[in-house]
């Protein structure tokens, strides 16, 4: 379902730009 994968990318790119931002 492609919303469903744009959410999910979405949830990723995130917790990797606060990953980034928490080093």
């Amino acid at each position: 379902w492609a919303l469903l994968v744009t959410l999910i990318w979405l949830y990723l790119e995130i917790l990797r730009l606060l990953s980034k931002l928490r080093r």
